[in-house]
């Protein structure tokens, strides 16, 4: 790639920092609305995991049949009938679905935390209070969601995209206000 290409594509981004901005926004308010309507959010979200758990299941079902061989072919119609068995059901029984995930969610927060919390008191690296503050942080969000279910069923889900949202369009937003304010490059002179 010569420097001029390099330089070009450059000013391209440094251009298009008003989209990302825009698209940070953007992320904010929909990071907020499934916040407020956190029952709501957590019933699409499962939904629509349901529809491309299913959609997923049709497509390797085809697949299986286009498969030559016969291991192939069981591998493939196995794993369709699995994913495209878990979307009906998650489409079928959306809150049966949401309160199954948060309890996979609290037991992944639980067994994480301790594993983030012991390995990191066991390695000692530096700063390490963070990492087993962490661990404990996840230990506590994992042991409330159990004790709440099936009630954080409910709201969970869409809760924590709504937040996942608002940071994500924070980010975007400090990266376009970055991309923004660099300097413009000169353009380079071919020999």
């Amino acid at each position: 790639m010569s420097e001029n290409s390099l330089t070009a594509q450059f000013g391209d981004v440094r251009k298009s920092w008003g989209w990302l901005l825009a698209l940070g926004i953007a992320f904010i308010i929909l990071g907020a609305v499934c916040i407020v309507y956190d029952v709501m959010a957590t019933f699409t979200t499962v939904f629509f995991f349901g529809c491309l758990l299913a959609i997923s299941g049709v497509l390797q079902l085809i697949q299986s049949f286009r498969t030559g061989t016969w291991s192939g072919f069981f591998v493939h119609l196995l794993g369709a009938l699995l994913r495209g068995f878990t979307g009906y059901l998650l489409i079928r029984y959306p809150l049966m679905g949401a309160e199954a995930l948060t309890l996979l969610l609290a037991s992944f927060f639980i067994v994480g935390g301790v594993f983030r919390a012991i390995g990191s008191g066991m390695v000692k690296f530096p700063r390490w209070g963070w990492a087993v503050f962490s661990g404990v942080v996840a230990i506590a969000l994992g042991v409330v969601l159990l004790f709440q279910m099936p009630t954080s069923g409910l709201w969970f889900i869409g809760f924590a995209l709504g937040v996942d949202l608002v940071f994500d369009g924070g980010a975007i937003i400090g990266l376009s206000s970055a991309i923004h304010h660099l300097p413009a490059l000169p353009a380079l002179r071919t020999a």
